[in-house]
């Protein structure tokens, strides 16, 4: 059956779809209070170690997931440190 039959169908027997309405995403034009950017998208860095960035990726091996900590220098854009560990809590070395 098509959505335009149900829907018909739906209008003469009185029926009203209840739909969960869709998510909307907050707008990203505020910074986090407890989390200050203190590069403000000033990435021309003119020294190596002066500037470094990171992320945390999840990876699904199959069995469990894995944490990898990637910590970027700036100045070269390539990874300082890239630990993967089974636990989210073990720090870097």
């Amino acid at each position: 059956m098509g959505h335009w039959l149900a829907g018909r169908l739906m209008k003469e027997l009185g029926l009203v779809s209840c739909q969960q309405p869709t998510h909307r995403y907050k707008r990203g034009g505020h910074e986090h209070v407890a989390i200050p950017n203190h590069l403000e998208r000033q990435f021309a860095v003119t020294e190596p170690n002066q500037v470094w960035c990171g992320d945390v990726t999840y990876i699904w091996t199959g069995k469990r997931w894995a944490y990898l900590a990637v910590v970027l220098d700036l100045f070269a854009r390539k990874p300082v440190a890239g630990p993967c560990r089974s636990r989210r809590t073990a720090g870097l070395p």
